[in-house]
């Protein structure tokens, strides 16, 4: 019992990881910035993220950015989880969003197109630029 409730949770994780993946591969976000292939890279990041403890939900960014809901908005339950990224992913960016990122994209369209240019990436924090 405990197992089918691990899988539905981390099948209900996958599913924005999933669509935004779709959206992006099926060519309703316009052009691609990266090809194909780095984009199904990038579903393995999402879906994975989203199983950490203080992601709410997780989206692939146009740019190759990883987007997430955090669970709780504070500097230390931020911290741990932009370390723990950062662990398995040394490459990668993580962009929280905020209530206000949020209210102006208010669907999963929206979401993808915004930019994770703003996010310090991993590269930098761990010194790899």
């Amino acid at each position: 019992m405990l197992s089918l409730l691990m899988l539905s949770t981390a099948a209900a994780h996958a599913d924005s990881c999933n669509k935004s993946r779709e959206y992006l591969l099926g060519g309703l976000a316009g052009d691609l910035e990266m090809a194909p292939q780095t984009y199904d890279g990038l579903f393995k990041i999402c879906v994975a993220t989203a199983t950490m403890s203080n992601v709410q939900d997780a989206f692939i960014l146009k740019d190759g950015g990883i987007a997430v809901i955090p669970k709780q908005d504070t500097i230390p339950a931020t911290a741990a989880t932009l370390s723990r990224f950062c662990d398995a992913n040394p490459r990668a960016t993580l962009r929280f969003l905020s209530k206000k990122d949020l209210a102006v994209a208010k669907s999963m369209p929206q979401i993808v197109r915004l930019s994770s240019t703003g996010a310090t990436s991993c590269k930098q924090i761990k010194g790899l630029t």
